[in-house]
């Protein structure tokens, strides 16, 4: 199985029209908490209290931001909340340990140490060994490669996934129906790395037909060994499976970052059903943006339908991607995802069951300031969600995200590739450069602050639990790249743009600041993954030259974060 990637272009959303539906939106406004009030810290302590018992992680930050806001008529109050939910989690967090549930204790441990809870400081000195009891526990590592391995070795290391789905009936009669990709052996216990779309029907929710999954050796065609899905995660298409058996070999996970553009690699796999075929080439570009939470290579090696979730190797035969995509119109374009993906994640997928990623409700860019500039490299927040963690937090639009919880940050990318390795429901501690407002006429140089924000879980389409979350005007910004301001009371459709980002739908369609927008239609594709928006302008960059458009982007970007 293979995805298959098509060209999208601006006007191509017009062809969703007939599989749009209608929405509205209503919206619930978020207000920030003034704890000054005294109500405000009375409701606040309760409804801390009243999450303790479910959700005490959660229950923690809320209270550390209690304690850092409330005045000092209250801070007895708030000292008095925080040490309870940090009594709690730290007991959790011993629970865990002796359960030898380590990830769930590593998540405890590092939003205890996120808020400064200081009643039990003993517990942070036991970060190594948990880190230690982690990696020992999960397939995958610690495995060497064997120089000088024949290529047929290789070939002995991937497998073929088939997944059953049963019997598809077409005009009255019935047709087997499969799925086949590609896998590999990370262990030799039999766990096998493929992708999630390609064992997806036995994980998904949604889907209602038969699905079994099975997989198949070099040195056996023609016997299908059952196998299971450990763990899967659909926003990095990738999935750990188990078959009981002895592997014949196991590949070694080697490092992107020692690849560049022209090195040579290889590609194992089924393309087509032709099982265990390698083919070779070359790495063509990286930083290709086809997934959520990171860029992936493109290489020129080729890739078929059923070549997805095989190893991409070096010459070396490290395993440095997984095949994952192709353009199957166009020869020679493919795309693999880079194994420090895998390695930051096999000790989540491991753990078994769906990887939920976090989110602190924010979207965002690189920050590359120039010569002139005295503000640091990291990651700028371009829009906050009401009521997202990140708001809540008191993070602002334009502040710079420098470090997390004392890694540093240069960019969306870092700051993802340390969210991979971290499970939602946990608490960090950023590192925040606010830039001065020059006006003002303070140093330049600005101010720099920790802002301790909670991972909540990451939705599949963060685009659309902003539409429901904010104003119209507002969710213009993230999803289609221009904030529109209310040009009137009277007339509710009628807008001004008061802000555009630079290469969003809107920067790319024409438009310009102060153009006047009114929007006639605003729709939700089924699926609530792409929004459709039909608009009256007079843009600039056309004389203000009277015009209907349409506009439609999808509801997941990879700046979210």
């Amino acid at each position: 199985m293979n995805k298959r990637i098509r060209p999208v272009f601006g006007l191509a959303f017009l062809a969703l029209l007939a599989l749009l539906s209608c929405s509205s939106s209503p919206k619930e406004e978020f207000t920030p908490l003034d704890y000054s009030q005294e109500d405000v810290i009375q409701n606040e302590v309760a409804s801390i209290t009243q999450l303790l018992s479910s959700q005490s992680v959660k229950a923690l930050w809320r209270a550390s931001l209690l304690k850092e806001h409330a005045g000092a008529r209250n801070s007895s109050t708030a000292d008095q909340v925080f040490q309870l939910c940090g009594a709690r989690v730290a007991e959790e967090y011993h629970q865990a340990v002796e359960a030898g549930n380590y990830l769930e204790a590593r998540r405890l441990l590092s939003s205890l140490e996120a808020v400064d809870f200081s009643s039990e400081p003993a517990i942070f000195s036991q970060k190594v060994s948990l880190e230690e009891k982690i990696l020992s526990a999960t397939p995958g590592y610690g495995v060497q490669v064997t120089p000088d391995v024949p290529v047929s070795q290789y070939i002995s290391g991937t497998v073929t996934v088939w997944v059953d789905l049963g019997i598809h009936v077409e005009r009255g009669v019935g047709y087997a129906n499969r799925a086949i990709g590609s896998g590999f052996f990370i262990d030799r216990r039999g766990y096998i790395i493929t992708n999630y779309h390609v064992i997806q029907p036995e994980v998904d929710p949604k889907y209602e037909g038969y699905s079994r999954v099975y997989i198949k050796l070099s040195s056996d065609p023609d016997t299908r060994i059952p196998a299971k899905v450990v763990g899967w995660d659909p926003l990095l298409d990738l999935a750990l499976l188990k078959a009981e058996i002895d592997a014949p070999y196991v590949f070694s996970l080697g490092s992107s970052q020692e690849l560049d553009v022209g090195d040579k690699i290889f590609a194992i796999g089924s393309p087509a059903g032709l099982e265990w075929t390698i083919t070779s080439g070359i790495v063509s570009a990286e930083g290709r943006r086809l997934l959520s939470m990171g860029p992936v290579m493109q290489i020129d090696a080729a890739i078929n339908s059923g070549n997805s979730g095989g190893p991409i190797i070096d010459e070396a035969g490290n395993v440095q991607a997984i095949a994952f995509a192709g353009m199957l119109d166009f020869q020679g374009l493919n795309f693999a995802i880079p194994v420090e993906y895998l390695k930051l994640q096999l000790p989540l997928l491991a753990a078994g069951g769906l990887r939920e990623h976090g989110w602190i409700g924010a979207l965002g860019k690189d920050n590359e300031p120039d010569q002139f500039s005295s503000a640091p490299r990291g990651l700028l927040v371009q829009y906050l969600m009401p009521g997202g963690s990140g708001h809540r937090a008191g993070l602002q639009v334009g502040d710079i995200i420098t470090a997390v919880n004392g890694v540093p940050v240069d960019g969306i990318d870092s700051f993802h590739n340390i969210l991979k390795s971290m499970t939602a429901e946990t608490i960090l501690r950023l590192s925040v450069y606010t830039p001065q407002d020059a006006t003002i006429g303070e140093e330049a140089a600005g101010r720099e602050r920790i802002c301790v924000v909670y991972l909540d879980k990451r939705p599949r389409q963060p685009g659309y639990e902003i539409y429901q979350r904010d104003t119209i005007g507002n969710a213009f910004l993230p999803i289609l790249g221009m904030k529109l301001t209310p040009a009137s009371d009277r007339n509710k459709k009628s807008y001004t743009v008061s802000q555009l980002l630079r290469g969003g739908v809107a920067d790319e369609s024409g438009f310009s600041v102060h153009d006047p927008v009114d929007i006639l239609k605003v729709e939700l594709s089924k699926e609530k993954d792409a929004l459709f928006a039909q608009l009256y302008t007079k843009k600039r960059k056309n004389g203000y030259f009277e015009v209907g458009i349409a506009v439609g982007a999808p509801l997941d970007s990879p700046y979210y974060f």
